[in-house]
């Protein structure tokens, strides 16, 4: 690399000057404390682990996205998380024995050897919620009230839609159809990228029912409001049960969402596949109009702990702190500073510190140094008193 371009971060790479981790910190600080006020204990795993524990419940899907490297003391192949979730899934499983529910929250950096979209970095501050040993409807509702209210304190509030989906839809009519796995992975494949005319032509080749072949099709078809869920019920009216309970969930979710949330707008996108091997039933997406892709996310992954040999019912959400921080419309406050003289007098020391422990920002000036335009205060002596005067 020559000397010129040693500045230069890695492509999609991003640091923080003062005034932006000024705002990312205040916001981390704020959250942090509204988990703990709702009962989440805060976790904090290494940024490094055995790869294999990384990977362990979540397969394929963060392998990619994982960078590797050899451990020097064991020869060991290591990982530098790309998620943070899959730490707190083993830290609930084998660090703490809590038999019942098992509020976790977290705030650290993450890597990612691709960029997720174009608008992602590859080193996200990855903050979030899980609640483990809890299977009902209301572990999902207090873990989606947690992520709305996230946005709703990073002043997200305006135009804030919530999407909503359930796996056991596409896992029921997959059941229901007993389509060869080959078949199965193309169908996926096709609903993943939204390729509807593919789609088409793919299922006009499918020896199969056309009823079968209508709901197929259908699917990825099935978003908007609320009305699609009744679409949906009589679409699959004949299908697997398993389907129309999933279509119920949604609704009955839905309304518990609007009475906490009436302002909120839900969508619906039955068809979505957003980490098929790795949630086990409803999975939910904000965004807002002013990014291209959403802010916050989650959903249901029961299966994650038997991996790590105790299976338990698990929900989560999480964010982007940075982008928290980017889009909010709430800067935080800023103390002016205040130019305290050089010198060891110990009047003038004393009076640095109960200024700095009442929680002022004072800058005591080196030898030599000049005041700094910006700098709008003076600690003065005046009569052996040291005050703080206007400049």
């Amino acid at each position: 690399m020559a000397l010129a371009d040693r500045w230069l971060l890695p492509d999609g790479v991003k640091e923080m000057l003062p005034s932006d981790a000024r705002q990312v910190e205040a916001l981390r600080r704020s959250l942090l404390d509204m988990y703990d006020a709702w009962g989440y204990e805060l976790v904090m795993p290494p940024l490094m682990e055995h790869l294999e524990s990384l990977l362990t419940g979540v397969g394929k899907d963060l392998d990619l996205n994982t960078f590797k490297l050899v451990d020097q003391l064991t020869g060991q192949t290591l990982g530098i998380r790309a998620d943070i979730t899959p730490q707190v899934a083993r830290i609930d499983a084998h660090r703490m024995h809590v038999t019942g529910a098992n509020r976790l929250c977290y705030c650290g950096s993450v890597l990612h050897t691709h960029q997720a979209n174009m608008l992602a970095s590859r080193n996200p501050l990855q903050i979030g919620a899980e609640l483990y040993g809890h299977a009902g409807i209301e572990s999902d509702l207090e873990v989606i009230s947690l992520m709305i209210e996230t946005l709703y304190a990073s002043g997200l509030k305006e135009g804030l839609s919530l999407d909503l989906e359930h796996i056991g839809i596409f896992r029921g009519l997959i059941a229901d159809a007993g389509l060869e796995s080959g078949v199965t992975d193309r169908y996926m494949e096709l609903l993943q990228r939204k390729a509807l005319p593919e789609l088409d032509l793919f299922l006009a080749t499918l020896e199969a029912d056309q009823q079968l072949k209508d709901k197929l099709a259908a699917l990825p078809r099935l978003n908007g409001g609320v009305e699609v869920l009744e679409r949906a019920r009589v679409l699959f009216a004949s299908a697997d049960p398993s389907i129309i309970e999933a279509v119920d969930y949604l609704d009955t979710l839905s309304q518990m969402i609007l009475k906490r949330f009436p302002s909120i707008d839900l969508y619906f996108d039955l068809g979505e596949l957003r980490g098929y091997h790795y949630h086990t039933g409803v999975v939910f997406s904000a965004l807002t109009p002013t990014f291209g892709q959403a802010i916050a996310k989650g959903g249901r992954y029961d299966a994650i702990g038997r991996d790590f040999g105790r299976a338990r019912p698990a929900t989560g959400f999480s964010a982007d702190l940075k982008t928290l921080a980017s889009l909010s419309v709430r800067l935080p406050k800023v103390s002016d500073v205040i130019a305290a003289p050089s010198g060891d007098d110990s009047g003038l020391l004393n009076a640095i510190k109960a200024l700095r422990e009442q929680g002022c920002r004072v800058v005591q000036q080196l030898p030599g140094d000049e005041l700094a335009v910006s700098v709008q205060k003076e600690l003065v002596q005046k009569a052996g008193s040291w005050v703080v005067e206007t400049r």
